[in-house]
């Protein structure tokens, strides 16, 4: 502005404007004075320069208004304005060029002000010439005040001054009262002029109210602040109402009780910001002595800034855990913590840990002391009313939905686990040496016992806690199962008795009980059958074994139905009392016994084929009696007892090598593996998965799963057809014996007895004898039919299970692939 260039030029331009007006050249002085002072402002467009938008805004808003022609010259004229910008004294800065005349335009058409010729709006040039009401408006509509450098004539307070009286103006309200009237905004309270609708559900100002446009708007940012306190007092007041119902809680009693002690330091913001309210605002330009502690509602939005940030971090948090509570609520509440800002981190590290504290009393409870001190149901771990036996499997279990995010799930397990070990010790085992146990972990991490020892922020020493608790405890609970309650011993005894794995006792029990079982089972009594028990137990290598353990062996009677034999409902069972019910519980126990009547059947057709054998010995003192008759009786007979002979060899080389493989392959190699893993298990839950996992071996490899069904059914098909042997046996060499008897009978007396199935003399016997070895013959080709069909099939199931021990089965019983040619060939 201080070339002199310049200043010609500004005033040859005023010049011009004024010659082609009505003004006189009296008024020269002061338009230059407003030219200049207008030219040295410092305002600039907050806007990015861009030539052809601005362009084309001018080109739509000549349309727009109805000047068509105006636009296309418009258009042409840039066009020449822009080829001519590489050529020397060419504009460069076309862009502030057009916004000039665009805002110009605006000034003088939007508002409707007095132009003199050439289209230059009225200048207010002095205080004796002041401008039309208009003019003001348009230094109003600006938005702003014009920054203008210093001068000896102090333009710019007298700028300022002009602008003050303008917005004075244009306000009914004074800029004093509207700052009073959003401090009781924020504080929930209407004011004068500021109240609450509850149409729009927020503070604002009527809207007959006459402000510019800018002062509204700034009082309904500042009035944010109010509608968000509104909504965080109205959820503590609710929830404190509310108290002790278990939709709050502690955890949502701690989180209201945080949430009130951070109004209550936005109290004190506002009681120092009423104070400040009560020093008057100065107006622009003037330089009175106005203490420098007054309240705009510029400073007003400056000093809200930061509580407008936490309260609205709150009304988020209330929001987001209205409808939660207890470990839900910790979670959903930490969620908010993961952000960048530092105001909004160092707020959630003062909120959370008071909110999380209950929580975390109740993890410090369950760990050290296994107390579940939950009333309003918000931990993470849950109990369920159980028998004692069910204590450890269903008696507490996680509740994911009150898993906290700040727990991870490894952990939250590690903490059900020793909280269940204690309480487990303290129930079912009678036990308190858990607590010593306790107290070391705790002094071994450094970690206090007493109440508010953890909290939120924590978390490596809780799992660090967590960890040494949980190993203390543990071994703690192995020693006192293994030792005291003997469980090793316990499941060895399993194994002899219920297994029968004890080969002795077992032979001897299917001696004395063989005569009673093959009675109905309706005729027997369990007492008589509970004192051969006894008697079997005496009479082998059992008597021997500790008596606490032969008490709780103990003859069960399955239930029966019609038809029935004692051997079909014959079983035993132990008595597992606690804690050791916890390991062996009743659906465990099932399967034990279902495992007995397994080997049970194939004890017992052993057992058969042996009695078998024993029949057909002395059968050289059998065939003696014949050795007179012909040649061709005798070859019948011996070819009877030689088919005889063979048919048992077939199914006791089956009957052998299947219980081989169940006794050895099955029950001895899970027991080994089993074994193992009883040494190596750190808690109850390995030892639990051990034991499943010993039972599950047995029972796939038994084929008494649910995939091998099938095959089990032909298993016991063969069985039936063993024993249906047995009986067809008993009965031929019973005839036979009596046969032999009645031979040597050399009295010939005519006097029989009455009702004997012979009668006559030696001619009568040997027919007798002949129809008997037919009918032998007969029933041993309709078993030996049926047991290779039924043999035939068995096996050719077998490559079909799954577990690879029944694949070495199949090599065993057909190693040398005769069933398998003889299934081809059928």
């Amino acid at each position: 502005m201080d070339d002199p260039k310049t200043l010609d030029l500004i005033k040859e331009l005023v010049l011009r404007l004024l010659s082609s007006s009505s003004s006189s050249a009296t008024e020269l002085p002061k338009a230059l004075r407003f030219a200049h002072r207008l030219l040295s402002s410092r305002l600039s467009p907050s806007l990015s320069p861009d030539e052809p938008a601005m362009a084309e805004a001018i080109k739509r808003h000549l349309a727009v208004s109805g000047r068509s022609s105006d636009a296309l010259a418009f258009a042409d004229l840039h066009s020449k304005l822009a080829a001519r910008s590489s050529s020397p004294g060419s504009i460069r800065n076309r862009w502030a060029l057009l916004y000039l005349l665009k805002s110009l335009s605006n000034s003088s058409s939007a508002i409707g002000v007095t132009t003199i010729a050439g289209g230059l709006p009225v200048l207010p040039l002095d205080d004796h010439n002041p401008p039309p009401p208009t003019a003001k408006k348009t230094l109003a509509s600006s938005g702003g005040v014009l920054l203008v450098s210093k001068d000896p004539e102090n333009i710019r307070e007298i700028a300022l001054r002009e602008y003050a009286e303008l917005v004075m103006d244009e306000a009914e309200v004074s800029e004093s009262a509207l700052v009073r009237d959003v401090l009781y905004a924020c504080q929930g309270i209407d004011g004068r002029y500021v109240r609450f609708d509850k149409s729009s559900d927020g503070y604002d100002l009527p809207e007959s109210l006459k402000l510019p446009r800018s002062t509204r708007t700034m009082v309904r940012k500042l009035c944010e602040l109010g509608w968000l306190f509104r909504k965080v007092r109205g959820y503590i007041t609710e929830s404190m109402g509310l108290f002790p119902a278990e939709e709050v809680g502690t955890v949502g009693q701690a989180f209201c009780s945080a949430l009130q002690d951070e109004l209550s330091d936005y109290y004190r913001l506002l009681a120092v910001l009423e104070s400040h309210s009560l020093n008057p605002i100065p107006t622009p330009g003037s330089d009175s002595g106005v203490p420098g502690n007054y309240l705009s509602l510029r400073r007003l939005a400056v000093w809200l800034t930061e509580p407008m940030v936490r309260m609205r971090l709150m009304a988020v948090l209330v929001d987001g855990c209205r409808a939660l509570r207890g470990g839900a609520m910790a979670g959903a509440i930490h969620s908010q913590a993961k952000h960048g800002d530092p105001l909004v981190q160092d707020f959630m590290g003062r909120l959370l840990p008071r909110v999380c504290s209950p929580l975390f009393e109740m993890v410090r409870g369950w760990v050290l002391e296994g107390e579940l001190e939950d009333v309003f149901a918000e931990f993470f771990i849950v109990s369920q009313p159980v028998k004692v036996e069910s204590l450890w499997r269903e008696g507490y279990c996680i509740q994911s939905a009150m898993l906290p995010s700040f727990i991870s799930p490894t952990l939250a397990q590690g903490i059900l686990r020793t909280g269940k070990s204690i309480n487990f010790l303290r129930v079912c085992c009678e036990d308190t040496g858990w607590a010593d146990a306790a107290a070391d972990a705790a002094a071994h991490v450094g970690t206090t016992t007493r109440r508010g020892g953890l909290g939120y922020g924590e978390i490596d020493a809780l799992e660090a806690l967590v960890v040494e608790a949980a190993k203390r405890i543990d071994q703690h609970l192995m020693n006192v199962i293994h030792k005291r309650y003997r469980f090793r011993d316990h499941c060895l005894a399993i194994k002899r008795y219920l297994l029968l794995g004890q080969g002795d006792f077992v032979q001897y029990l299917m001696d004395v009980v063989g005569p009673e079982l093959s009675e109905p089972a309706n005729t027997i009594s369990s007492f008589q059958l509970a004192g051969l028990l006894e008697t079997a137990i005496r009479a082998s290598n059992a008597q021997y074994d500790d008596r606490d353990i032969l008490d709780r062996l103990k003859v069960k009677m399955m239930d029966h139905r019609d038809g029935d034999r004692g051997w079909d409902v014959f079983s035993l069972e132990y008595d597992a009392r606690a804690p050791l019910d916890t390991v062996f519980t009743a659906s465990v126990m099932k399967r034990y016994l279902k495992i007995f009547n397994f080997l049970w059947k194939l004890k017992r057709n052993d057992h058969a084929l042996t009695g078998v054998w024993k029949l057909m010995k002395p059968n050289r003192i059998i065939s003696s009696i014949f050795a007179k008759e012909g040649a061709a009786f005798k070859t019948q007979f011996i070819s009877i007892l030689r088919k005889c002979q063979v048919l048992w060899n077939e199914m006791n080389h089956f009957m052998t090598n299947f219980q081989y493989y169940i006794m050895f392959e099955v029950l001895e190699v899970s027991w080994a593996c089993f074994s193992e893993e009883m040494d190596a298990a750190k808690d109850l839950d390995d030892l639990l998965i051990a034991h499943d996992k010993y039972l599950n071996s047995i029972v796939e490899k038994s084929l008494l799963g649910d995939r091998s069904q099938s095959t089990l059914r032909t298993l016991f098909a063969l069985f039936d057809i063993i024993l249906r042997f047995r009986s067809h046996a008993d009965r031929w060499f019973e005839r036979l014996y009596e046969l032999q008897v009645r031979g040597r009978d050399k009295s010939r007396s005519k006097s029989k007895e009455p009702g004997s199935w012979f009668d006559g003399g030696r001619k009568a016997v040997i027919q007798l004898a002949g129809e008997l070895f037919q009918k032998m013959g007969e029933d041993l080709d309709t078993i030996a039919k049926e047991y290779s069909a039924s043999l035939s099939a068995f096996i050719s199931q077998l490559p079909m299970q799954q577990h690879v021990d029944l694949k070495f089965l199949l090599f065993r019983l057909d190693f040398t692939e005769y069933y398998s040619r003889l299934s081809a060939h059928n």
